[in-house]
């Protein structure tokens, strides 16, 4: 799928120590991390527990701010949390009083500039939550609790809540790690749509590799702590994707081949693999 050449996540010579004593005595979560996305780019990022996935995630939106090193997203400078940004994790963290519309319109109260005039356009919004919701199969749903819905359901909306405000980037911390295999699949799959129509940019971090392969342009592997690259892999399977592709060499390929480098220790003199 063609991109826009120009860079969308910039980093620079990215570390992270997270206090300054951890930094004077140079116990790093990351380090040396390079890293150019372009607009529209679908990445995936695998290693490890602890190798620093979820700090690099911190990172990419703003949360936190590099020890050394410099980050651009969208041409500007990161120097705080990032508002063109939309998350969703393992845990789908649903407010149990709200249903499944209003779960996925809370955003839109909180975050400006949608806030200041919510009460105003808020049957505008409404009609936007409905049809993410119809997009991720949920249609008819919008009246539901959390409590009603299964473990897949509640991901969906997490993932519609995430995308509520339209954002230009899309972060997913182990998304679909507590599913069954079979819903993991169909939810790969309606992120694979999401996608398609939408063009956000999308950054993956997950431990599984079949899934990193199915939905990324590119997959980034890391190694153990402290957390740097040690192998950059362009997914040049055809798109669009589906299901089938997962039980071919080529798929298995690349799959073991990223395997291999799980669990590296990091050489501070090696580069990224190309």
């Amino acid at each position: 799928m063609a991109h826009d050449g120009a860079p969308f996540v910039e980093f620079q010579d990215v570390w992270l120590a997270y206090s300054e004593a951890l930094q004077a005595q140079q116990q790093f979560a990351v380090e040396a991390i390079n890293l150019t996305v372009r607009r529209g780019e679908f990445i995936a990022i695998v290693g490890p527990s602890g190798c620093g996935k979820s700090t690099f995630m911190k990172l990419s939106t703003g949360l936190r701010m590099p020890s050394r090193g410099s980050i651009r997203i969208d041409g500007q400078p990161v120097t705080g949390p990032l508002k063109i940004s939309g998350m969703a994790f393992q845990a789908p963290s649903l407010l149990p009083w709200r249903n499944t519309l209003d779960n996925v319109l809370l955003p839109l109260e909180i975050v400006e500039p949608y806030r200041s005039n919510f009460k105003a356009q808020r049957r505008v919004y409404a009609e936007r939550a409905r049809y993410l919701l119809h997009k991720v199969g949920l249609g008819g749903m919008e009246d539901k609790f959390p409590w009603q819905l299964s473990g897949g359901m509640q991901q969906r909306a997490s993932i519609c809540r995430a995308l509520i405000h339209e954002p230009k980037m899309l972060l997913l911390d182990e998304p679909f790690g507590a599913l069954d295999a079979f819903t993991r699949e169909e939810l790969w799959c309606t992120l694979r749509d999401l996608w398609t129509e939408q063009q956000f940019n999308v950054i993956l971090v997950t431990h599984d590799l079949r899934e990193s392969v199915f939905l990324a342009d590119t997959v980034y592997v890391m190694s153990k702590s402290p957390g740097r690259f040690v192998l950059r892999r362009d997914i040049d399977l055809p798109r669009p994707r589906d299901l089938e592709i997962t039980y071919t060499p080529a798929f298995t390929d690349i799959v073991h081949e990223l395997r291999s480098h799980i669990g590296a220790v990091r050489n501070s003199t090696a580069p990224v693999q190309p």
